[in-house]
């Protein structure tokens, strides 16, 4: 196992009129990644997704729980060994536009981590840089001339494609990618899906996707996690979440999905209202109140996670499963 999750917890201290109080943005996540595989997180806004890819990169600190990287444990090394992992876990942003200094030439973006990781020493040949730089812009498709230019004379598009050579930069082996094509256009989103399997294929990488386009996640992982108030609600191969959903909450958001069929009718069950606070969050499962087939039970026991016929794991009171397997 490349990356291994087990029971992370973000909590924020926020003060309120009765004093202070918690904002459980991740409340006991666990989920692992091979090598080679694509994990995607979907789920509704607020439900703590960038949370735990923030905390992937380490820019927060878990309140509990354990990050372990090819079996050893992130969050106990020292500086010497948070700087090794940084190299070997980069990221791609949502917005490419926000993703750089527009003060700085392509050729500088690209080297900064590289500098940063490697030192002052690789620009004593320059040459030897710039040929380094040029064999990433080739990776992402674009020529070398374009570590001359400033980022504003790209496209949007182009701009993603300098940020994923950027994330290549220092060679990893995992990328967490942020809504990667959703300030996109339709067409170039396709663009760049079909890059990132291409590098994935070549170099043999590791995906954490956030995304709320259900349809490249379906194309474009391996795995779905689905999140909801901080916890994962279903988790388990991309073809047995899409085609067999066993929670009812993954169920109506695969349902509630845009479909190009004027003559589709919703499938019955959508929730409604919006998701609620994770400063409250609901007793027992945390979808109880906007779960159109809810029970008693679910409003005074959380569920357990329960392995299903079809091959995920749901937590989910509904599930006849006589002995629930272990978080």
């Amino acid at each position: 196992m490349l990356l291994e999750v087990q029971d992370l917890k973000k909590h924020f201290p926020v003060r309120q009129s009765g004093g202070k109080g918690l904002v459980r943005a991740v409340d006991g996540v666990s989920f692992g990644v091979e090598a080679g595989q694509t994990f995607a997180l979907v789920g509704e806004s607020g439900c703590g997704k960038t949370s735990i890819a923030r905390l992937l990169l380490l820019l927060e600190r878990p309140t509990h729980g354990r990050i372990l990287f090819d079996g050893q444990d992130v969050l106990a090394l020292g500086r010497r060994g948070v700087h090794a992992y940084r190299r070997q876990v980069q990221a791609v942003f949502q917005d490419p536009s926000s993703s750089f200094n527009p003060r700085l030439r392509v050729s500088t973006v690209l080297a900064e981590p590289i500098i940063a990781h490697e030192g002052w020493g690789v620009l004593r040949d320059r040459a030897a840089l710039r040929r380094r730089l040029a064999e990433l812009l080739d990776i992402v498709g674009l020529p070398a001339g374009a570590m001359d230019l400033y980022p504003h004379e790209f496209s949007g598009g182009q701009r993603q494609r300098i940020a994923v050579a950027r994330a290549l930069a220092l060679r990893p082996r995992l990328l967490v990618l942020d809504e990667p094509t959703s300030a996109l256009d339709v067409s170039i989103r396709a663009q760049i899906v079909n890059l990132l399997s291409d590098i994935q294929r070549d170099f043999g990488l590791a995906y954490v996707v956030i995304a709320h386009d259900l349809a490249l996640v379906r194309h474009f992982s391996t795995v779905v996690g689905v999140m909801y108030l901080g916890r994962m609600v279903e988790s388990g191969a991309s073809e047995e979440v899409f085609d067999a959903p066993a929670h009812p909450y993954t169920q109506a958001l695969l349902g509630s999905a845009p479909r190009p069929d004027p003559d589709h009718q919703p499938s019955e069950g959508l929730i409604l209202g919006e998701i609620g606070s994770a400063l409250h969050p609901p007793p027992g499962c945390r979808f109880h109140p906007r779960c159109p087939r809810a029970m008693a039970v679910c409003a005074r026991q959380e569920p357990r996670p329960v392995a299903v016929p079809t091959g995920q794991v749901a937590t989910c009171h509904l599930l006849d499963e006589p002995e629930p397997i272990p978080a």
